[in-house]
């Protein structure tokens, strides 16, 4: 069953976060088998309802629950993480997708 990450978060520095942390991640993501459905950047998307709670998303689709810990709990990632210390703050959420209709 595939599963999603929705990554809610701010962006302090977008030039240092592109050129570091943006740089490396995406080949990353491909290689444990995700995709990006959404990157939605400050002023790219509308608030429907609720408390703001960054400026920026992305939504990732995985084949599994698996992969996608597998990716967020590699080694690289962690390396990768510190690239986007001190510059930004997110909030991370792992979804189970529906299953697939037959």
């Amino acid at each position: 069953m595939a599963a999603y990450m929705v990554v809610i978060g701010s962006v302090h520095d977008r030039e240092a976060f592109k050129n570091g942390y943006g740089s490396v991640v995406p080949p990353m993501i491909r290689k444990f088998g995700g995709e990006y459905l959404v990157m939605a950047a400050p002023g790219s998307f509308a608030m429907l309802e609720g408390a703001a709670a960054g400026s920026s998303a992305v939504i990732s689709r995985w084949p599994s629950m698996e992969a996608a810990k597998a990716f967020w709990n590699s080694p690289e990632y962690k390396e990768a993480v510190a690239l986007r210390s001190g510059i930004s703050e997110f909030t991370v959420y792992l979804f189970d997708g529906l299953p697939e209709k037959a």
